[in-house]
C-alpha cells in the first residue's frame, strides 16, 4: 500500500441493506491507515522512535538492532529481532558508486496467507492472499544521491551574506524576531565552495543597538583566523546577545564603517558592499514565538519540505579491493533523526538534568535604547506623572437620610507615598434612548448639573482625604437628599506628579553628561553607523536621536544613520528622552567613493562648520 496522498479522507457511509464488496472493506482499511499515518507525521514527525543502532560485526557484515521508525509518510516501521546482514547481499550495493553509502530502512508490504477462492470472476484465479504482512527493507545508496529534506523555515530565520569571494562565503544568521528581554543566539557560518586549498582570516564588527554583548556594548566582534575547510564543508559559530527592553518595533544590525577585513593564504581580499539586517521586536516569550512560527506552516510548506519514504540508519565508509567492498567505518550519531515521544519526557528531563545547570539569578545591565522609559533604578524617581484608578464603594445601611455623611475605608492608591491627587466621579449605568443595552458613565463634579436628566444619579457632595504619608485616601459623601440606595459606588482617579525636589533630580544632575562613543565617522553616501552613547556621572537613559538640517541623510529611533547621497558634513543631535538639557552631537563626514580624499574632509568642513570646529574636525580625521 504505497500512499503519496493521505487526505482527503473519504470513509464508508453505512445505511441498511448496503452491499459490500471488498473495495468497500479496503476503503475501510485506508481511511483508518491513511488518518492514523496522517498524524503521526503531523505529530511526530519522522525518524527512530527506539533502537536501530548499526554495528559492524566484521569487515562484510552488519547489525541493525530491533525498534520501529516513522517515515516521511506517517507509517510505522517495525524491526521486530535484531537483523544480522552481508554487506554484498543488501538492496542497492551492486550500483554503488562510491566508498560512502548511507544504510536506509524502508517500509514494505508483503502478501501472505494462500488460500482457495470461490466464486471468482476470473476462473484461473482460484488462491488469493488472506493477509498484508507490514515489514521493512534495507538498502544502500550512494550519499550523495540521497535527496536534500529540509523543513520549511518560513520566516522564522533571517540570513544574509557578510563575506563573499570565489572560495569562501560568510553568513550571519539569526531569528527574525527577538524577545524583549530575553538572550538571542545568532550564527557567523563559514562555508567552502571550492576545491583550493586556502585558508580564510576574516574579522569584522557588527553594531547592534537593541542587543547587548556578554561584554555589556551593542557591538558583535566577529574574529576568525586561520580557518581551513574542504569543498563543501562548513563552520558555524555561535554569538550570544541580551535583548533590552526597547520600546521600538524594528531594529536594525549594521556593520560598522570600515571594521571588516579578509585574508585568503594571507592575501588581502575585497570586502565590498553594505550589510543592514532588520530584526523585529516581539513582547512574546521565546516558546510562544516559536509556537507561533511552528503552527503557521500550512500543509503546502510541509509538503514541500519533502520527506523521504525511508529512513537513514548509518553512513558507511567503505574501502574497495579487487573482490568486494569492505567495512571501514560506521558513523550513526550524526546520521540519526529521533521523534521525541512523550512516553519518553520524563526519561528525558532526567538525562538532561546532567548538562543543564539553573542559571544564576542576575540583574540586566541596564542600556540606553530610544523612545523608552528610564530605565527603573533604586531611589530614582519618574519625572512624568503616574496614574492609577479603581472602584470605591461606599455602604450608606438602611436608613440613609439628607445631610447624612458616609466615608469609605482606607484605599490604597498604589502610587506610594508623596504629592498624590485623587478625584472621584459618580458611577452611573442608565438607559439610553433609541439603544437595547444600558449606557455606563461617569459624573465628576456638582451632581444638580445632571440630575434632571438622570434621575438615577444620587445627589451627594464628596470630598477626599489624601494620606501623603501612608500612600492611601479616604472618601466622603454628604448626602443632598433622601435615598433609597444601599451602596454608593464610585470611580476614583488618582494622579502622582513629581515634588519639586524630585523634578530638579531629574533636570539637573551634578556632573552628569552623555558622549558619542564615536563623535566623527568617516563614511560613503547610504552607508549606515550605529551611533553608541557613553554615560558619565549618571546611570543609563533612554536616548533620542534627531537630524540638525532637512537633507542630511536618516535616522532610526534606536540611533541607526544612513547617509545621504550627497557629501557634506551632517550634524545628529542625541539627548537623554526625559532630560533633554543632557545632550550631545556626532558628525557624519559623507564622502562619494573614488573622491579625492582632502576634497572629500576639507571643502565639506569649512562650509559646515566654522573654522575652529573645522580645524578640530580635520585634525581628528588625521
Amino acid at each position: 500500500m504505497q500512499n503519496t496522498q493521505l487526505y482527503p479522507f473519504e470513509r464508508n457511509r453505512y445505511y441498511p441493506r448496503k452491499r459490500m464488496s471488498s473495495g468497500d472493506f479496503t476503503a475501510e482499511q485506508t481511511y483508518m491507515n491513511n488518518k492514523r499515518r496522517f498524524l503521526n507525521g503531523l505529530m511526530f514527525g519522522s525518524g527512530v522512535v527506539c533502537g536501530l543502532g548499526v554495528f559492524s560485526l566484521d569487515d562484510l557484515s552488519f547489525l541493525v538492532e530491533s525498534g520501529v521508525a516513522i517515515d516521511g509518510m506517517g507509517r510505522e516501521i517495525v524491526v521486530e529481532t535484531s537483523d544480522v546482514k552481508k554487506l554484498s547481499a543488501i538492496e542497492g550495493f551492486d550500483s554503488l558508486r562510491t566508498n560512502k553509502a548511507s544504510l536506509c530502512l524502508r517500509y514494505n508490504e508483503e502478501d501472505v496467507h494462500k488460500v482457495y477462492s470461490i466464486d471468482q470472476d476470473d476462473t484461473g484465479a482460484e488462491f488469493q492472499f488472506n493477509r498484508v504482512r507490514e515489514g521493512y527493507t534495507l538498502f544502500l545508496m550512494d550519499q550523495e544521491d540521497i535527496p536534500e529534506t529540509f523543513e520549511m523555515e518560513g520566516e522564522f530565520l533571517l540570513s544574509s551574506i557578510l563575506y563573499s569571494s570565489m572560495n569562501y562565503t560568510i553568513t550571519f544568521r539569526m531569528p527574525a524576531s527577538a524577545c524583549r528581554g530575553h538572550v538571542i543566539r545568532s550564527e557567523v557560518i563559514v562555508e567552502k565552495i571550492s576545491d583550493e586549498d586556502t585558508a580564510l582570516t576574516f574579522s569584522a564588527k557588527l553594531q547592534t543597538p537593541t542587543f547587548l554583548s556578554p561584554d555589556g556594548t551593542n557591538i558583535i566582534s566577529i574574529d576568525l583566523s586561520d580557518i581551513s575547510l574542504q569543498m563543501g564543508e562548513t563552520s558555524t559559530y555561535y554569538y550570544w546577545m541580551e535583548t533590552v527592553d526597547s520600546p521600538v518595533n524594528t531594529t536594525n544590525i549594521i556593520l560598522e564603517s570600515g571594521s571588516s577585513s579578509a585574508f585568503e593564504n594571507d592575501i588581502a581580499q575585497e570586502v565590498s558592499g553594505s550589510f543592514m539586517m532588520e530584526v523585529a521586536l516581539t513582547d512574546l516569550k521565546p516558546r510562544q514565538l516559536v509556537n507561533r512560527e511552528i503552527g503557521r506552516m500550512n500543509l503546502e510548506m510541509k509538503n514541500i519540505g519533502g520527506m523521504g519514504d525511508y529512513v537513514r540508519l548509518a553512513d558507511f565508509t567503505l574501502v574497495r579491493t579487487e573482490s568486494a567492498y569492505i567495512i571501514e567505518d560506521v558513523v550513526e550519531a550524526t546520521v540519526k533523526q529521533y521523534v521525541s515521544v512523550p512516553a519518553q519526557d520524563l526519561k528525558r528531563g532526567d538525562y538532561l538534568e546532567y548538562f543543564i545547570k539553573d542559571a544564576d539569578i542576575h540583574t540586566p545591565k541596564a542600556v540606553a535604547y530610544a523612545g523608552g522609559p528610564v530605565e527603573s533604578q533604586a531611589g530614582k524617581k519618574n519625572a512624568l506623572p503616574e496614574i492609577a484608578t479603581g472602584i470605591v464603594e461606599i455602604p450608606l445601611g438602611e436608613d440613609a437620610a439628607r445631610g447624612d455623611i458616609f466615608y469609605s475605608g482606607e484605599i490604597m492608591h498604589g502610587l506610594g507615598k508623596g504629592n498624590v491627587y485623587v478625584e472621584v466621579g459618580y458611577e452611573l449605568i442608565s438607559d439610553e434612548t433609541g439603544k437595547s443595552s444600558s449606557v455606563k458613565s461617569t459624573i465628576y463634579g456638582s451632581p444638580d448639573i445632571f440630575g434632571n436628566d438622570q434621575k438615577s444619579v444620587v445627589k451627594a457632595e464628596t470630598a477626599v482625604r489624601v494620606l501623603n504619608d501612608k500612600g492611601s485616601f479616604v472618601v466622603g459623601a454628604k448626602l443632598l437628599d433622601t435615598v433609597d440606595y444601599i451602596v454608593l459606588t464610585y470611580r476614583w482617579v488618582a494622579i502622582r506628579f513629581p515634588s519639586g525636589d524630585e523634578v530638579k533630580e531629574v533636570e539637573d544632575i551634578p556632573g552628569a553628561s552623555i558622549s558619542p562613543e564615536m563623535p566623527t565617522v568617516r563614511m560613503l553616501t547610504k552607508e549606515s553607523h550605529f551611533f553608541g552613547v557613553r554615560f558619565e556621572g549618571m546611570d543609563p537613559c533612554s536616548i533620542t536621536y534627531e537630524l540638525t538640517d532637512e537633507g542630511s541623510g536618516d535616522i532610526t529611533a534606536d540611533g541607526v544613520y544612513t547617509a545621504p547621497s550627497k557629501a557634506g558634513v551632517y550634524e545628529i543631535r542625541i539627548y537623554c528622552t526625559d532630560m533633554p538639557k543632557i545632550c550631545t552631537y556626532a558628525y557624519a563626514v559623507v564622502e562619494k567613493k573614488g573622491a579625492d580624499e582632502n576634497q572629500a574632509e576639507a571643502a565639506p568642513v569649512e562650509q559646515a562648520l566654522g573654522g575652529g570646529q573645522a580645524n578640530m574636525l580635520t585634525s581628528v580625521l588625521k
